[in-house]
């Protein structure tokens, strides 16, 4: 088993190694920071009591699964800043769709005015977010931020499948309607929002 010096010496040997490889792969040094950080954090509570010779596959295992959930979350965002662009219409069948089988979601994160406008853009829908009523709100960021799908979040939310995916549609719509306001007809329209600042 190691020691908390093992653990110490090993995670001070890797720090810079570690920053500069996720700092590559994300293309943003404080959020490299804080996944390296967070990645040494799970080794030392989770894995701290093993071998120190188990500890470089374990802390690159880990590493890799943090930048994942990483790249996971900034999908889920990108998601944001195209969900409501297919929700024009508003048929009644649209009530009882799920949004997220209707979405294809484009990543274009690499461009800098797609992240300035990506930005603002979720800026103005957490802002909107928070006009919804407290159950629409609830489903939407159940379904669409933490990624549950429709029978989790039915059961967290203690309703049918039905419901939740009625909360959803009108989610969307109020916040596409919202949106609207602030001169985004579609969110995938980044340009729009980039050309607004």
């Amino acid at each position: 088993m190691a020691t908390p010096k093992e653990l110490s010496d090993f995670l001070a040997s890797v720090q810079r190694r570690a920053f500069k490889q996720t700092a590559y792969a994300v293309r943003d040094d404080h959020t490299a920071l804080d996944i390296v950080q967070d990645s040494m954090m799970k080794l030392a509570e989770k894995y701290g009591d093993h071998p120190a010779t188990e500890f470089p596959m374990l802390f690159q295992r880990i590493l890799q699964n943090t930048m994942r959930d990483f790249w996971r979350r900034q999908k889920v965002r990108n998601l944001w800043t195209t969900l409501l662009s297919s929700f024009g219409s508003n048929d009644a069948d649209n009530e009882e769709r799920d949004p997220l089988e209707t979405i294809d979601v484009e990543d274009d994160s690499d461009e800098p005015s797609a992240v300035l406008a990506r930005n603002q853009t979720i800026a103005l829908i957490e802002q909107a977010l928070q006009k919804l009523p407290l159950r629409q709100r609830e489903a939407f960021v159940l379904r669409y931020w933490e990624e549950m799908d429709v029978a989790e979040t039915a059961a967290i939310m203690g309703c049918s499948d039905g419901s939740v995916k009625t909360h959803c549609s009108r989610a969307v719509h109020a916040l596409a309607k919202e949106l609207k306001k602030q001169g985004l007809d579609k969110l995938g329209l980044s340009n729009a929002v980039y050309e607004k600042t």
